[in-house]
């Protein structure tokens, strides 16, 4: 297998993967057991697939961990890549100033 650049995150469901790239590539976004099984060139599952124009945006589907593929289709090349996270935080309700009294 073509060597490929990784990156492993732990993510949020509604995060966002955010991929530069100076050439077109595969970007994927992978579960532990799929990434595992890519590696062992058997079929596996992913998120994303060939990009040519970038940045590539991929919505994390569930919380978990999570792997980043840069793949460059057994083509080689210097590229120059830059992978980033979105983080989709829930917003919290402010909170009261003073706490209700009982009269």
């Amino acid at each position: 297998m073509a060597n490929f650049i990784h990156a492993h995150q732990n993510l949020s469901k509604g995060d966002t993967v955010v991929v530069q790239c100076s050439h077109q590539c595969n970007v994927l976004l992978l579960d532990d057991e799929n990434f595992d099984l890519y590696r062992n060139r058997q079929k596996h599952v992913f998120y994303g697939g060939r990009y040519t124009h970038f940045p590539a945006k991929l919505a994390v589907p569930k919380t978990g961990h999570w792997n980043v593929v840069i793949d460059l289709g057994g083509k080689q090349a210097a590229i120059q890549h830059a992978i980033s996270y979105i983080r989709n935080t829930p917003l919290q309700a402010p909170k009261a100033a003073t706490q209700p009294r009982k009269g």
